[in-house]
């Protein structure tokens, strides 16, 4: 009797709390039944992953960067492209005050990251800055929260002291591929103190296109950690 009526009084306050405290979707903001998940089984059956972390050959992530930066890995964890749900993602993530899908699906990528043996080693994960006057606007770094996902499920500590943004840079979404790469010239650097061992570093950012920005970081902390290894990891890669 006692256990009917415990389990009884658990469903009761489940569903008290739905009322209170409905469970939203972070993609389409549907409500839906109470669950660890924070997306609805429709939106998550539409998500167009990359499956990178079963890939034996090189992947497209990989090839982009063939002949212009030496990188120990790549991932990516969903392709990317228009009218798709990743794009609704990365809209929600950057333009919506959504904070909380970066963080999700940074929670996806760490555990992805924990299967791969290139990544094993990575102990500094490092956000792809965002300049000051933008990251006001936005409320926040969409680089850094993903990363802030990726170090709750790996335990690899964040390091957003590293790298800074010095200019702001208008939209690269209209810029073609040699436009990005002189936008971006001159727009970062190396700040504070770097007198630290680090072996592996792991640049995060949201969605890579050209991979003109990355590439810039790349260069940069390669010259500040000329014996560290350096990978690239992103919530989307487009096709």
């Amino acid at each position: 009797m006692s256990l009917n009526f415990s389990s009884n009084f658990n469903k009761w306050t489940r569903d008290l709390l739905h009322v209170i405290y409905p469970q939203n979707c972070l993609i389409c903001k549907h409500e839906f039944n109470q669950s660890k998940l924070a997306i609805c089984p429709i939106c998550a059956s539409e998500l167009a992953y990359t499956h990178f972390e079963d890939y034996m050959e090189a992947t497209n992530l990989d090839k982009l960067f063939w002949g212009r930066v030496n990188l120990e890995g790549t991932y990516a964890l969903l392709r990317f492209k228009q009218q798709s749900s990743t794009q609704q993602i990365l809209h929600e993530l950057k333009y919506k005050d959504n904070p909380e899908i970066g963080k999700h699906f940074g929670k996806e990528i760490g555990t992805k990251l924990k299967s791969i043996a290139k990544f094993s080693d990575v102990d500094a994960l490092i956000p792809v800055p965002l300049h000051p006057k933008k990251e006001f606007i936005r409320g926040y770094n969409q680089a850094e929260v993903i990363c802030k996902g990726i170090a709750e499920s790996s335990g690899t500590r964040l390091r957003k002291d590293l790298l800074k943004r010095i200019s702001f840079t208008e939209s690269q979404t209209r810029k073609g591929k040699s436009s990005r790469w002189e936008n971006m010239q001159n727009r970062f650097k190396i700040q504070g103190t770097t007198n630290t061992a680090l072996k592996h570093l792991l640049i995060v950012d949201d969605v890579v296109t050209t991979g003109s920005t990355l590439e810039t970081c790349v260069r940069i902390l390669q010259e500040e950690f000329p014996k560290a290894k350096i990978s690239i990891a992103v919530l989307a890669v487009a096709e």
